[in-house]
C-alpha cells in the first residue's frame, strides 16, 4: 500500500510559505528513509479560510474535483468521500493519490496539498481526506475524443501520445505503476499538454524486483476493465508493463474514437484473458497507410500478452517520436 509522505513534499514554499505541519492517521504503514523509519503519522495543513471552492468540474467512484481558490491561486480540490460500499478502499484511494506527492514533471499533475481533516459539519463527516492540486483545465481526452468534434489527425494524436509516455518514463523511473491509464485520466491543458492524473489506484513498487505481487487489494480497487492488462485480471504481480497496455488501449481510441470494445463486461474480460481479445486494427482509413502500418505494429506491441514482449515506457517514447 502506498506510503504517507512529509508535508515539507506537499507545500512547495513559494506557494504556501507559511505552511505547518498537522497530524494525521495513515493507514498505510511507515515509511523507510537513509536507513530509518519515518513517522507513521504526516500530512499538510490546508488553511481552510483561504479556500474556496468555486465550481464542479468532475466526480468518480471515490470523490468529487473543483475548481477552487486558495491563496491567490487557481487549484484543484479534490475531495474523497467514504464509501459506504468498501471504506477500506475509499481509504486506500485517498493514500493513493499522494504517491505523486513528492514527483514534479510537465505530464503529471502535481499535488500541492492535501490533509485528512476538513471542516466541520456534514461535509466532514463524508470526507476521507482533501487534495489540492494543480489545476490543468476543464478538458480531458475522453471529452476530446467522443464528445467534440475537433479533429485528431495522426501528429495530434502522437503528440497527445508522447505526453502521456512521457509522463510514464518518469512514473516508472520513480517505481510508481499508474494502473489506471484512460482518457479521462489524462487532462489537456489550454496549451495542449496532456497531463497525466488521478492517482487513486496507483502502487509503489519494490525497486529490487520492479514487480509488486503484495498488493493484494490491486485486483479488487483499481483499474477500468477495458484498459486493465491481462496479467492484471489473472491475478498476477503488477510490473509497470501493465500501464504500456493501457496506454495502447488509450492509443487506439486516440487514433479512432471508437469504444475498445462493445458486449458485456464478464464476456469481455473473459475473452481478453483466454482468447487474446484487442480492439480492432482492421480500419484501413487509420490503419491502411505506412504509417498505419507502424501504428499497426506499435499496438501489438503494447497489447501483448506476454508483459515481457512489452516496449518499456522509454522505448515506447522513442518509437512515438520516430513516427512524429
Amino acid at each position: 500500500m502506498p506510503s504517507p509522505i512529509p508535508p515539507t513534499r506537499l507545500l512547495p514554499k513559494g506557494l504556501f510559505p507559511s505552511a505547518a505541519g498537522g497530524a494525521c492517521s495513515s493507514p498505510l504503514g511507515p515509511r523507510t528513509a537513509r536507513g530509518g523509519a519515518a513517522p507513521r503519522c504526516c500530512s499538510s495543513f490546508i488553511l481552510w479560510e483561504q479556500l474556496r471552492p468555486v465550481e464542479a468540474v468532475g466526480s468518480g467512484g471515490f470523490g468529487s474535483v473543483f475548481r477552487a481558490e486558495y491563496l491567490g491561486k487557481t487549484v484543484a480540490l479534490k475531495r474523497v468521500k467514504k464509501s459506504s460500499k468498501n471504506r477500506l478502499a475509499s481509504r486506500q484511494s485517498f493514500w493513493a493519490e499522494l504517491n505523486v506527492a513528492h514527483l514534479h514533471h510537465n505530464n503529471i499533475v502535481r499535488v500541492i496539498a492535501a490533509s485528512t481533516s476538513a471542516p466541520g459539519g456534514s461535509e466532514a463527516d463524508s470526507s476521507i481526506g482533501t487534495i489540492l492540486m494543480e489545476f490543468v483545465g476543464n478538458r480531458n481526452l475522453q471529452q476530446i475524443i467522443y464528445g467534440t468534434s475537433e479533429p485528431l489527425r495522426e501528429e495530434r494524436c502522437l503528440r497527445y501520445s508522447a505526453d502521456i509516455a512521457r509522463g510514464l518514463r518518469y512514473l516508472h523511473a520513480h517505481s510508481l505503476v499508474h494502473l489506471d491509464i484512460k482518457p479521462a485520466n489524462v487532462l489537456v491543458s489550454s496549451e495542449e499538454v496532456c497531463k497525466i492524473a488521478d492517482f487513486g489506484c496507483s502502487v509503489k513498487l519494490d525497486r529490487a524486483r520492479e514487480t509488486c505481487a503484495d498488493h493484494p487489494h490491486v485486483s479488487l480497487v483499481g483499474g477500468t476493465y477495458t484498459h486493465r492488462a491481462p496479467e492484471l485480471l489473472k491475478g498476477e504481480a503488477v510490473s509497470p508493463k501493465a500501464d504500456i497496455f493501457s496506454f495502447g488501449i488509450t492509443l487506439w481510441q486516440l487514433l479512432t474514437r471508437e469504444p475498445p470494445y462493445a458486449g458485456e463486461r464478464q464476456r469481455v474480460l473473459y475473452a481478453i484473458v483466454a482468447q487474446d481479445l484487442r480492439p480492432s486494427l482492421r480500419d484501413s482509413a487509420v490503419f491502411g497507410s505506412e504509417l498505419g502500418g507502424r501504428l499497426r505494429a506499435l499496438l501489438g506491441a503494447c497489447w501483448s500478452a506476454d508483459a515481457l514482449r512489452r516496449p518499456s515506457a522509454s522505448e515506447l517514447l522513442e518509437l512515438l517520436q520516430q513516427l512524429l
